[in-house]
């Protein structure tokens, strides 16, 4: 079967089990350890995705875990694409609620997805990620507006094939899903990060959040040395401290095999802003593979062995990290048997001033209801 007919089965089907994705969230508090997300932050979870349609269940879903932060919080992620039944939720909210401003925003780019030769489809398909900052107290308040990310999947935006045009399409649609037209600065700061690509990088995804300070979030990876790296921070203007970054990766470097690196960078109206963060790739991932989201079990082990010997990693946390990669697993509902699907997305380790200040797992779940385990 095809992964989009796929979907739509397993979308028709979660609409037999419920309405919202609390509802469908609520069966597997158990499987969530409540080290990573606690009692209070949970019900924040639970507040957060009661408005958002249980259909979503069928296109990965997660939490932003700060591996680095005792109390046990995490953000909500959901991600949904243009011509399905989710999609048609955000459409209709757009019509029957004026103020419901993430339902005007989809459905803006949703639009431009599904016009005839759309420019913004060839680039990026047809699907949308939304990043809710509900970890943290008062994050509920906030949630309605989330970061919104559109990723290359389509036609990948890679160094050294004069794609500056396609980097500054999307992040024009971007910007204008939420109201915002891009300032000189924010054209010339996507121009230049997209010029300064190495060959065989790759810019994975864009991303605004309307919540927060304005920011354009440009995820490039596959960088091959620190010495590429390197090269690239200076030739977009970075005004960081590389030594701070040089660090983190030497002493990765030392404990675990290093395949290539990442980098997300802020693109501001007066330039890049200072922090970074800093993805260390341990097993090369394409976005066009169709096993890109999944892992084999022992896949991330020799990574978080590494991560847990820096200071500010707490370790209760990174144990109970290392228990949600699991097999695909049988589950049941109303209308039968899906198979759930666990893994880690990525881990990302924010560099700030002179050294690491964060890091922070992006974990999914995604339900089928037409697998096979």
């Amino acid at each position: 079967m095809e992964i989009d007919q796929a979907i739509t089965l397993t979308q028709d089907r979660l609409a037999r089990e419920g309405e919202t994705m609390a509802e469908l969230l609520a069966h597997f508090r158990g499987r969530i350890s409540e080290v990573l997300v606690g009692d209070p932050q949970w019900e924040r979870v639970l507040e957060c995705a009661g408005r958002l349609p249980i259909t979503m269940g069928a296109l990965p879903f997660g939490f932003e875990l700060p591996l680095h932060e005792p109390r046990p919080e995490a953000d909500f992620g959901a991600s949904l694409a243009s011509g399905t039944r989710a999609a048609a939720f955000f459409r209709e909210r757009a019509r029957g609620e004026e103020t419901d401003e993430t339902a005007r925003a989809v459905t803006r780019l949703f639009e431009e997805m599904e016009a005839p030769d759309s420019p913004l489809r060839e680039i990026v398909g047809r699907k949308l990620m939304l990043e809710y900052d509900v970890g943290s107290e008062g994050g509920g308040a906030r949630a309605s507006l989330p970061g919104m990310f559109l990723r290359p999947g389509e036609r990948p935006i890679l160094g050294g094939r004069g794609q500056a045009d396609d980097a500054a399409l999307v992040v024009r649609r971007l910007l204008a899903s939420v109201g915002w037209e891009p300032s000189d600065g924010e054209r010339e700061g996507v121009r230049r990060a997209y010029l300064a690509q190495p060959e065989d990088t790759r810019m994975d995804s864009f991303g605004v959040f309307p919540s927060r300070p304005r920011a354009v979030r440009l995820a490039v990876m596959g960088f091959r040395s620190e010495e590429e790296l390197r090269a690239y921070l200076e030739g977009t203007g970075w005004p960081g401290r590389f030594a701070a970054v040089e660090s983190v990766i030497a002493r990765f470097r030392e404990r675990v095999n290093i395949v290539r690196s990442g980098v997300n960078i802020d693109v501001l109206e007066g330039g890049l802003g200072p922090t970074l963060g800093l993805t260390l790739i341990v097993k090369q991932r394409y976005t066009k593979d169709s096993r890109y989201w999944l892992d084999g079990l022992t896949d991330w082990d020799p990574f978080l062995r590494a991560l847990g010997q820096e200071d500010l990693v707490v370790q209760d946390k990174l144990a109970a990290l290392a228990d949600w990669v699991s097999k695909p697993t049988p589950i049941f509902g109303k209308s039968g048997r899906y198979v759930m699907l666990r893994g880690i997305h990525h881990i990302k380790l924010v560099v700030s001033g002179d050294g690491l200040r964060e890091a922070k797992a992006y974990v999914f779940m995604v339900l089928s209801g037409a697998l096979s385990p």
